[in-house]
C-alpha cells in the first residue's frame, strides 16, 4: 500500500481523465516545430481525419458525448469502416440503418480498443482481432425489436435478457463471412462475467479471451459516459469508480486497473498511432483481413440511387441559417418524419425536457417518451398522441399539456404540431413547437438577466474578472436552490507568448478576441463567458454536468484548432481546457481552484486537450439515515465516520492531494497511512451570514486496505480484490467553537466534499457480499 508521507510530498500529478490529445510538455522550440508539422499534416488529410476525429472524440478515451444522427451517412466514416471490415462493412451499414446509435457506439469502442492495444503492445494479429470484434460486437442488435431499442426508459430483466441474447445471433451472422475464430470468440464472450456467472457462457476468469475482456470494459465505460434518454452521461471519475466496483465480478480487475492507467497516458501519441493505422490503410492493405471472399454485387449501377450533393454550409441536413435560428429559440422545436421518428431536437427542447438531442433523435415520438399528461394530470395514451394525429389528419393541432421536465416534475406546455408537405404534395412529417407555459421565468432566463448586468471587458466585450467573481457566487447559489448541476470551464490559449513575439501584440489581441467570440458563439442561453486575465477565460455553464461541459469544451477546442487566422499568416492556434462541476462542500474558491488545477494538468500533459476533475461521488437521490455521529464531550470529534471505496488506495491518496490543494488545507503531519490537516470552514461553506466567524477544523484521515476473495453464488473464486477504507475524524481546533450552532453542519459539508474527492461511500458496517454489476443499456 502506498504511503501517504511519500505520496503527498511527491510531484506525481493526480490521476485524471484527459481528452484525446494529452501529452507531456516538450521543449518550447520542439513544440513550435511540432505544431507546424502537425498543422501541415492535418491540412493534407483534413477531409478523412475529421471523421476519425469525430469518432475518437466520442470514444471512451475522450470527453465528447455521443450524438449520433439517425439519417445522414458520412462517406469518410464509411471508408474507415470498409478498410477495417472489408466485405463485412455491409453488415455494419445494416446496423447503422437499424440503430445509428449502436453503430456509432461500436466505432467508438473499436477506436478505444485500438488505442488500448497500442498501449498493451499487442501483436498485429491480436490488434486486428480486438478492433474487428469491437466494431461488430453489437451486430446482433439488428434482431432486437424496435420496442426495446427505442425504449425511452430503463430495460427490465426480460428486456435485458433479450439484449444480451443478441450477441449469440450476432456471432451467427458474423460467422457467415468471418473466418477468424478468434474474432468470433471475442464477440461471443464480450458479455461474459469474469466470475463465471454468465449463464450459458462456460468460460470464466482468464479463460475468457483477452479481447473479449477488453471490449467488455470499454463497452461499459462508453455506455456510462454517453447521454441516454433516461439519464445524462456520468462524469469520468464516477464511471471509473463504477468499473472498480464491478471489477472481479463482471470485469477483469487487472485490466480495469490497466485501463485506468491508460487514461493518464500520453493520449496524443496513442491517437496519432490509431490515426496512422486507420487512415494509412485507406489505400494500402498491409495485412490480409479475415473476411471470406464473396461474389461481386450483381445489382446494376443504374439501380443504385445516387446521393444528392451536400449543400454548402449544411449541418445535419439543415442550413447554417436554419440551425442558428432554431438553436436561438427559447421554445422547444422538433421535427418528426411521417412515421413519427424524431429527426431534429433543438436546444430549447433540451432545456425544457432535460433530454439531449443525441438521446432523442432516431426514436419514435410517443406521449410515453416525455410522460405526457393532459391539463387534468391524466396520462395521454400513445394512440391519442397529438403529433401522430396531426400527421394522420394533415391538420394543425394545438393543446395545453404537461410533460416531465428536467427537475423530475411535470411542467405545463403548449404543444403546436404542424404537418409538413413536400413540393409534390407528399407528407414529410410534422414540425412540433413546445412552448413553456409556466408562469415563472426559467433558471436560464434568470441567469441571462444577471448576465446582462455584468460589466464587460473593454476589448473582448465579455464579462471581466471582477464581475465573474461576483456572478460565480450568485450562479452557484441559484443552482443550489434549484437543485441543478452547474460546471466551470477554464480556457487558456497555448503558446500565447510566441504569438506576441512572432506576430506582434495586435495579432495577439486579435487572437484573444477570436477566442472570446468563439466561446460566446458556442455557449447556450444562461451561460456566462468572462475574460479571467490575459489570455485566460472562464465559462460558467448553467444546468450542465461535468461530462456535458467537457463535451462542449472539446467541441470548442476542435473548432478553434481547425480555424485559420489571417493575422497569424493563416496559421491555427490551440487552447487548453480545465473542467469541473459543482459538488458537495464546494464554494466558489474551491470550485475555481479545481478547474484551474485541471487546466494546469492539461498544460503539463501537452496542451490542446480537455481535462476534467471532480464529481466522482454518486449522487444521493434520497435522504439516508444519519451516517455520522456527533461528539458530545469536549475534545472529541464532531464527526467520525468510515468511508469505503473499491478504488485502489494509491488513486484515493492522489485524489486526497487534490482535496488539500483545492481547499487550501494545511498538512500538519503524515505518519504511514495517516494524515492530519487543518482546514477553515470558509473553504466548504460559502453561504455565510454577516457576523459569522470562521471555524478551523482539525481533520484526521487514516487509510487502510482490506484484501478479500470475491466469489460468486456457485462458489467459484474471482480473484483477490482490494477495498480501501478511510476513517475520517473532524473536530474544531478550539473547543469553544463547539458551541456554534452550525459547527456540525459545516463539518458535515466538509466530509461530503471529501467523499466526492475520494469517490467513496459511507461504510455503515453492512456486509457487502452482493457484488455490484453494471446494468446493460441500449446505447
Amino acid at each position: 500500500m502506498l504511503s501517504i508521507s511519500d505520496t503527498l510530498t511527491s510531484d506525481t500529478p493526480e490521476v485524471a481523465t484527459p481528452g484525446a490529445h494529452a501529452a507531456s510538455a516538450p521543449a518550447e522550440g520542439t513544440v513550435t516545430t511540432r505544431m507546424e508539422a502537425t498543422q501541415t499534416r492535418v491540412a493534407e488529410i483534413s477531409s478523412l481525419l475529421s471523421a476519425l476525429e469525430n469518432a475518437a472524440a466520442e470514444s471512451g478515451l475522450s470527453v465528447k458525448n455521443a450524438s449520433a444522427q439517425p439519417v445522414p451517412t458520412n462517406e469518410h466514416e464509411n471508408k474507415l469502416v470498409q478498410v477495417r471490415l472489408g466485405m463485412a462493412s455491409g453488415l455494419f451499414n445494416s446496423l447503422k440503418h437499424k440503430h445509428p446509435q449502436s453503430a456509432s457506439h461500436c466505432l467508438r469502442v473499436a477506436l478505444g480498443c485500438s488505442s488500448w492495444a497500442f498501449y498493451k503492445k499487442l501483436d498485429d494479429e491480436s490488434h486486428d482481432a480486438v478492433e474487428l470484434a469491437a466494431l461488430m460486437h453489437d451486430l446482433g442488435k439488428m434482431g432486437v425489436p424496435d420496442s426495446i431499442l427505442l425504449k425511452p426508459g430503463r430495460l427490465n430483466a426480460e428486456e435485458i435478457a433479450t439484449v444480451l441474447e443478441h450477441r449469440r445471433s450476432g456471432v451467427e451472422i458474423l460467422a457467415s463471412c468471418c473466418s477468424s475464430q478468434r474474432v468470433l470468440d471475442a464477440v461471443k464472450y464480450s458479455t461474459a462475467s469474469f466470475d463465471g456467472t454468465s449463464g450459458d457462457l462456460p468460460l470464466k476468469g482468464e479463460q475468457i479471451p483477452v479481447e473479449a475482456r477488453m471490449i467488455a470494459i470499454i463497452d461499459a465505460f462508453d455506455a456510462m459516459t454517453t447521454d441516454h434518454l433516461y439519464r445524462q452521461a456520468m462524469p469520468r471519475d464516477r464511471a471509473i469508480a463504477e468499473l472498480f466496483e464491478c471489477s472481479g465480478t463482471q470485469f477483469d480487475p487487472v485490466l480495469v486497473k490497466q485501463f485506468v492507467d491508460l487514461l493518464s497516458q500520453r493520449q496524443d501519441l496513442l491517437t496519432e498511432k490509431v490515426a496512422s493505422r486507420w487512415l494509412g490503410e485507406l489505400n494500402t492493405h498491409s495485412r490480409e483481413m479475415p473476411w471470406q471472399l464473396g461474389q461481386a454485387s450483381s445489382v446494376p449501377a443504374d439501380l443504385v440511387p445516387s446521393r444528392p450533393a451536400t449543400k454548402p454550409q449544411a449541418i445535419n441536413g439543415h442550413s447554417l441559417f436554419e440551425q442558428k435560428l432554431i438553436d436561438a429559440m427559447h421554445d422547444g422545436v422538433m421535427f418528426v418524419d411521417e412515421q413519427s421518428r424524431i429527426q431534429l431536437w433543438s436546444k430549447g427542447a433540451e432545456r425544457l425536457t432535460g433530454v439531449s438531442a443525441g438521446a432523442a433523435q432516431g426514436r419514435i415520438f410517443t406521449p410515453d417518451l416525455l410522460d405526457m399528461c393532459n391539463s387534468d394530470g391524466r396520462r395521454v395514451a400513445n394512440d391519442s398522441c397529438p403529433v401522430a394525429q396531426a400527421i394522420k389528419s394533415s391538420s394543425q393541432i394545438r393543446q395545453r399539456l404537461q410533460l416531465l421536465g428536467r427537475q423530475g416534475t411535470h411542467v405545463a406546455i403548449d404543444l403546436h404540431a404542424v404537418p409538413v408537405h413536400g413540393t409534390s404534395g407528399s407528407l414529410l412529417g410534422a414540425t412540433v413547437m413546445l412552448h413553456d407555459a409556466q408562469p415563472e421565468a426559467s433558471l436560464e432566463e434568470k441567469c441571462e438577466a444577471l448576465h446582462a448586468e455584468v460589466t464587460k471587458d473593454p476589448m473582448t466585450k465579455v464579462a471581466n474578472r471582477a464581475e465573474f467573481d461576483r456572478m460565480q457566487a450568485l450562479f452557484i447559489d441559484a443552482h443550489e436552490q434549484a437543485c441543478m448541476p452547474c460546471s466551470l470551464i477554464m480556457v487558456d490559449i497555448d503558446h500565447f507568448k510566441s504569438i506576441n513575439d512572432t506576430f506582434g501584440h495586435q495579432a495577439g489581441d486579435e487572437a484573444i478576441i477570436t477566442v472570446a467570440n468563439l466561446l460566446k458563439s458556442m455557449c447556450r442561453s444562461g451561460d456566462l463567458v468572462a475574460r479571467y486575465g490575459g489570455e485566460e477565460f472562464a465559462v460558467l455553464c448553467a444546468d450542465c454536468g461535468n461530462a456535458t461541459a467537457a463535451s462542449r469544451a472539446d467541441q470548442i477546442r476542435r473548432k478553434l484548432s481547425e480555424t485559420p487566422h489571417s493575422v497569424l499568416g493563416n496559421k491555427r492556434i490551440t487552447a487548453s481546457f480545465g473542467v469541473t462541476e459543482l459538488q458537495a462542500g464546494d464554494n466558489p474558491e474551491s470550485m475555481l481552484r479545481r478547474a484551474d488545477r485541471a487546466l494546469l494538468m492539461a498544460k503539463e500533459q501537452g496542451r490542446n486537450q480537455v481535462v476534467q476533475l471532480g464529481n466522482g461521488m454518486e449522487e444521493q437521490k434520497k435522504k439516508k439515515k444519519k451516517w455520522w455521529s456527533l461528539g458530545g464531550i469536549r475534545g472529541k470529534a464532531v464527526i467520525e465516520t468510515k468511508l469505503s471505496s473499491m478504488v485502489p488506495s494509491d488513486i484515493a491518496i492522489e485524489k486526497l492531494r487534490g482535496f488539500i490543494s483545492d481547499h487550501k488545507a494545511k498538512v500538519l503531519s503524515t505518519k504511514e497511512n495517516r494524515v492530519d490537516m487543518e482546514i477553515t470552514s470558509e473553504t466548504v461553506a460559502y453561504q455565510r451570514r454577516n457576523g459569522d466567524r470562521e471555524i478551523r477544523f482539525i481533520v484526521e484521515i487514516e487509510f487502510s486496505e482490506e484484501r478479500f476473495e470475491k466469489t460468486n453464488g456457485a462458489g467459484f473464486g474471482a480473484g483477490k480484490q482490494v477495498r480501501t477504507h478511510t476513517i475520517v475524524k473532524v473536530r474544531p481546533k478550539r473547543g469553544r467553537s463547539r458551541r456554534n450552532a452550525d459547527t456540525a453542519e459545516r463539518a458535515r459539508l466538509l466530509v461530503q466534499s471529501l467523499k466526492a474527492y475520494l469517490m467513496a461511500r459511507e461504510d455503515d458496517g453492512t456486509p457487502q457480499d452482493e457484488p455490484r454489476r453494471f446494468e446493460p443499456t441500449v446505447v
